[in-house]
């Protein structure tokens, strides 16, 4: 049953706001992570009730709105590139007659007669990474991803390592000047099974655990974006081109004709591809295609149509994200039933607890099913699912499957209990308020956590203890000399030199490093520990608030007596209780800009035994956290907020983060209505347009240094 519309306006601009939040998060999953967490289907009908409100409530439509936006913005180590021409993406359809509605569309925007034919293209939707690949003079010199559409990012030099039988690298003499020829990057299903195989060889061989990918697509994105190109050339990606971006020229009068001569150019295109005379043609090829999708060589997920004539698509032009003269027709996700056995925990480096459903191996389309994601407890409750019951189990564009319906929740049994404590370390496991998911609070003990919370308690912004990387960090780990951080401390120059390809400099210069940070500054020490929502920033706020290791500690147990103390009165909703006990917390605490969830976070953390075990054990180690915090100089940004944006040219960004400080600004990462300057270098974009519409002070570097030395005199 279709959900009604939200009624007012404040309840539908409410709706939009979590539905904008809950896109965008699935939006990075799928584009940036390559580790999406719904399918297809289910994010087609997040966007299209987001698109239904804003239809009812035309005036909170916004430019950031989720139907005008195509991806994520690209993110991580590669460069990033603007497209020529954006990178659209594509309305979807999921039945017969809203195909047929969009050739209606069609005709009426044109204004062709009611029964007048449409001609269009049609081929398999193929699931893999966007990509644009830019000829100049006849000769392959860019290629970019998708990214959000507008700017995308250089894999230029991975591409390179993909053979010539699917991307040339040169076109032929009739071949315009300028042509972008667009495609997917893919990995075969056979490939990609060998792929893991491989990994899980190559594992077993060193001694790690094995790095596996979930689905082909998640295997040629992640392959595409390395940041080492030998990495990428040893991994089987192909390349199937389905259109074209930016050209001085076009080499025909319609899709099926640039087509083919992109296929004669060398360019691999499917073998499915048809021109349809109508619309119940097409339909006939989406059939036929659907037909086949368990034998192809590739992973698709639909159809794609496309009208014919150039001259019409360019008429038809394009409405918010994408082209009103395409359509992708979605397969129906993919569905058995079977017995869920039992409800397995995991939990995650970073301390979530995940609920993953064993089951009763069946066959799914075509691939045999024995695990599915249950997400959370939340999920869990929705569904009613208990360990014995008969669930029906959906496969959606080789998403994770994901149980979408309990057959059996109405006959007698006890409802799941999701655990309390965790099960890797026995901790107490706790929801945050406003949150889906449940953590464990034994950040320091874990081990589910620990090579993620010993790299960080080492990285450079934490104790920054020299030499000390992941890859040691990992072996160490496995080879039991790591448990816990105090266990660093503990490592002497036999331990290292017992192990193979240590030699007696390495060792005492490891030895020499950890031993330099046994009195790391208080904010330092606070930021290692890894406590949830402690940033460097907050960390530092902490320690100039308190600026010694017993005077915060003393104030947490305060804090932390008057949480447990606090109960609620006769009558009080539990909301009205949980806002006074948090502002009491926040009081106790007393640090400008933390606020309930910090706060909470903090007390949660000091509250676990384990982890006021694991602290004692690094003091008994020798470690002691000086009571000695940045000093800093009276400015005129002295108790202000600052922001940087663009490229610094004369310092880098963590230089001009510490000058800041130094003057007793506080720095952030984002433009808000409590920021009071924003230094903007080179490239500053949409912090730069934020701060201008917010009423914010700008100064470019040479009016930052001006400050600096205002302060210096």
């Amino acid at each position: 049953m279709t959900r009604a519309l939200p009624t007012t306006e404040a309840a539908a601009a409410a709706e939009l706001d979590r539905l904008a939040r809950e896109i965008a998060h699935h939006n990075r999953l799928y584009h940036t992570d390559d580790a999406p967490e719904i399918s297809d289907a289910d994010y087609d009908a997040l966007v299209r009730r987001n698109a239904a409100i804003e239809a009812a409530f035309p005036a909170l439509v916004r430019d950031d709105s989720p139907t005008r936006l195509i991806g994520a913005a690209p993110a991580g180590h590669l460069a990033k590139v603007a497209h020529a021409r954006p990178m659209m993406s594509l309305d979807n359809g999921f039945s017969d007659d809203d195909v047929r509605d969009f050739i209606g569309r069609v005709r009426r925007f044109l204004k062709l007669a009611a029964d007048a034919d449409v001609v269009l293209t049609a081929e398999p939707k193929i699931d893999g990474l966007s990509c644009s690949l830019r000829y100049e003079d006849r000769r392959l010199v860019r290629a970019l991803t998708r990214g959000d559409g507008a700017v995308g990012e250089d894999v230029t030099a991975n591409v390179l390592t993909i053979p010539e039988r699917d991307i040339p690298r040169t076109l032929p003499a009739d071949a315009p000047p300028v042509f972008e020829v667009r495609g997917e990057i893919y990995m075969e299903k056979a490939a990609f099974a060998a792929l893991n195989a491989r990994l899980a060889a190559e594992a077993d061989a060193t001694g790690k655990v094995a790095r596996q990918f979930a689905n082909p697509r998640n295997a040629a994105a992640g392959s595409l974006r390395q940041k080492d190109a030998a990495v990428t050339a040893g991994r089987p990606l192909r390349f199937l081109m389905h259109g074209w971006g930016e050209a001085s020229a076009v080499p025909g009068a319609t899709q099926a004709e640039v087509v083919a001569t992109l296929g004669r150019w060398g360019f691999p295109v499917a073998e499915q591809f048809q021109r349809c005379d109508g619309v119940e043609a097409a339909l006939g090829v989406y059939r036929a295609i659907e037909a086949q999708r368990a034998d192809l060589a590739f992973d698709i997920d639909g159809v794609v149509y496309k009208v014919d004539r150039l001259d019409w698509q360019e008429r038809l032009g394009s409405i918010g994200r994408a082209p009103r003269w395409a359509l992708a027709h979605k397969f129906p996700a993919e569905r058995a039933q079977t017995t869920l056995e039992r409800i397995d925990i995991q939990v995650g480096r970073t301390g979530k607890l995940t609920p993953v459903a064993r089951l009763e191996p069946v066959t799914v389309g075509g691939v045999v099913v024995s695990n599915a994601t249950l997400h959370n407890a939340d999920e869990i409750a929705r569904l009613g699912v208990r360990e014995g019951d008969r669930v029906v189990l959906q496969r959606a564009g080789d998403v994770i499957p994901q149980i979408v319906e309990n057959l059996t929740r109405d006959a007698p049994g006890e409802p799941y209990r999701f655990p309390t404590e965790c099960p890797a370390c026995g901790s107490s496991a706790v929801r945050e308020e406003g949150q889906v998911d449940i953590r464990c609070t034994g950040g320091l003990v874990c081990p589910a956590q620990r090579v993620e919370r010993l790299r960080h308690f080492a990285s450079r912004h934490a104790l920054d203890i020299d030499g000390l990387g992941a890859t040691h960090i990992e072996a160490f780990v496995a080879d039991g000399l790591l448990t816990q951080p105090a266990d660093i401390f503990r490592l002497t120059r036999d331990d290292l030199l017992a192990r193979e390809r240590w030699a007696a400099v390495s060792a005492d210069n490891l030895v020499a490093a950890i031993d330099a940070k046994r009195t790391p500054p208080l904010d330092r020490f606070l930021f290692a520990l890894g406590i949830r929502h402690v940033g460097e920033i907050t960390a530092r706020d902490l320690a100039r608030r308190y600026r010694s290791w017993d005077a915060l500690s003393a104030a947490i147990a305060t804090a932390g007596a008057l949480r447990a103390a606090t109960q609620p009165t006769p009558a009080e909703p539990e909301r009205k209780f949980a806002q006074r006990r948090d502002k009491a917390v926040v009081e106790a605490i007393g640090v400008a800009g933390i606020g309930p969830e910090v706060a909470n976070a903090l007390l949660d953390f000091f509250d676990e035994p384990h982890n006021r075990e694991a602290l004692d054990d690094l003091f008994a180690a020798g470690v002691a956290p000086s009571d000695i915090v940045h000093e800093t100089r009276t400015s005129q940004v002295s108790g202000k907020t600052v922001v940087f944006t663009g490229t610094l040219e004369t310092m880098s960004r963590d230089e001009a983060k510490a000058q800041a400080e130094s003057l007793g600004a506080r720095v952030a990462g984002s433009v808000s209505a409590r920021t009071d300057l924003l230094v903007a270098g080179p490239g500053a974009g949409s912090k730069l347009k934020k701060a201008a519409d917010l009423g914010v002070a700008v100064v470019d570097e040479s009016g930052w240094a001006a400050i600096v030395a205002a302060a210096a005199d």
